[in-house]
């Protein structure tokens, strides 16, 4: 039984070579489309609201004294001196603390609804195939 395997004497002729050849071109692929679309809606807010006011009371005091007095403050309330200079006319010269000036910070909470208006922005993504196209495509 011959073998398929089996060596010719002589020379050997190719009849046929092969070769490839790689290349890129361009094509007409699908089209991707992205549009921002913005929309609003009406929101309801309802927070509680945390604020500081000053409330300011004057009180006559007459006092005489030997210095200024300095600032003050006992828990939220200030106090604040108002001092002035007279001359009596024994030439004498006394301070007098005609007033003080008291301020409390006062810390008011309270309700806030309102409704507002949010906006919110939404990609819309779409493909186009290249048949489907338009000519502004």
């Amino acid at each position: 039984m011959p073998s398929a395997l089996t060596p010719l004497c002589g020379p050997v002729l190719p009849l046929h070579t092969e070769e490839v050849v790689v290349a890129r071109r361009n094509t007409a692929g699908d089209t991707v489309r992205v549009a921002i679309v913005t929309r609003e809606h009406e929101r309801l807010v309802d927070e509680e609201l945390t604020h500081e006011r000053v409330e300011i009371d004057r009180v006559v005091v007459g006092r005489v004294v030997d210095a200024v007095p300095p600032i003050r403050e006992d828990g939220d309330l200030t106090i604040i001196p108002v001092v002035e200079e007279e001359v009596v006319v024994v030439v004498e010269r006394r301070l007098v603390l005609r007033e003080e000036i008291h301020m409390r910070r006062v810390r008011v909470t309270e309700r806030h609804r309102e409704t507002v208006t949010v906006r919110r922005q939404d990609a819309e993504i779409s493909r186009v195939r290249p048949d489907q196209r338009d000519d502004a495509g």
